[in-house]
């Protein structure tokens, strides 16, 4: 006898939730673990058969990673480039985006066109024209050298969000405060800038996880431990003769708050930010 729509609208129901809990258990396995082996020693870690919840609990890993002045530079370097990355990008994407939303200009189709295909490029491939051009301008083992670098891969990304967000605002939020004898950056910053809350937060949150994540430049653009950030921090965790594995495993948990708590905190601007752009009313 063959099912009823009911019961095949429940079956699919009920198979969709059991692949999205084996999906979440797929995804969230790796990091149970590792932050179960964070509170390991080196030899627990690796003891057959494993465990996911040790009788050893300690916190040393943690306490040699926020005690030592270096690991605790690491972060710092972190917070201040994803930070200015993160800033700095908003700001040129948001009038940029106006510009490309709001005014017709000769070049726009080109300017779009030099947008996207910097998108489509694999950043390794300009991996030694930066290096010689940052070298070139004195920027090496500095804060603008990452800055400016990472920018150019956040930017067009940036932009494009926040154009398509500009575009679902009427322009005559534009209209009316031209009216009242305004300029066109007063509309921007006073009027359109903040009902564009979601969209900011959901661009900002993906530029401060993409500076915060960077390994590749972040490795060949400093040269001083002093200058490392947290992702080259975990690499050098790994000595010549043995691995500190609950230290890194330790690092690398501290290394996903900050963007984790981001998510959570600003989840609902995200969410929305991510779905406004992507219709034009």
């Amino acid at each position: 006898m063959a099912l009823s729509v009911t019961a095949r609208t429940r079956t699919a129901r009920t198979g969709v939730i059991i692949g999205l809990l084996l999906g979440a258990v797929f995804a969230a396995g790796p990091v149970l673990w590792m932050l179960s082996s964070s509170f390991k020693s080196n030899t627990e870690i690796f003891e057959l058969p494993p465990r996911l919840i040790t009788d050893s609990f300690s916190l040393d890993a943690y306490v040699a990673i926020l005690t030592t002045p270096e690991t605790v530079r690491f972060f710092l370097n972190s917070y201040i480039v994803a930070g200015a990355v993160t800033l700095l990008t908003l700001v040129v994407a948001i009038q940029a985006a106006y510009a490309f939303s709001r005014f017709e200009f000769r070049g726009k189709r080109v300017l779009n066109v030099v947008i996207i295909s910097v998108q489509a490029v694999p950043p390794i491939t300009l991996l030694i024209p930066y290096f010689g051009l940052v070298v070139a301008l004195k920027l090496y083992n500095t804060y603008p050298g990452l800055i400016l670098t990472y920018m150019v891969f956040t930017l067009p990304y940036a932009i494009i969000m926040m154009t398509g967000y500009f575009n679902t605002l009427p322009r005559e939020l534009d209209e009316a405060v031209r009216m009242d004898g305004a300029g066109s950056l007063t509309a921007l910053w006073r009027i359109l800038v903040p009902i564009s809350v979601p969209g900011i937060v959901s661009v900002g949150i993906y530029t401060f996880m993409i500076a915060w994540n960077e390994y590749l430049f972040a490795l060949t653009l400093t040269r001083t431990t002093d200058m490392r950030t947290v992702p080259i921090g975990i690499q050098l965790l790994m000595g010549q003769h043995s691995y500190e594995w609950n230290q890194i495993m330790a690092m690398s948990i501290l290394g996903s708050i900050p963007v984790l708590i981001l998510f959570l905190v600003l989840q609902r601007f995200f969410i929305s930010g991510l779905t406004a752009g992507s219709v034009k009313s």
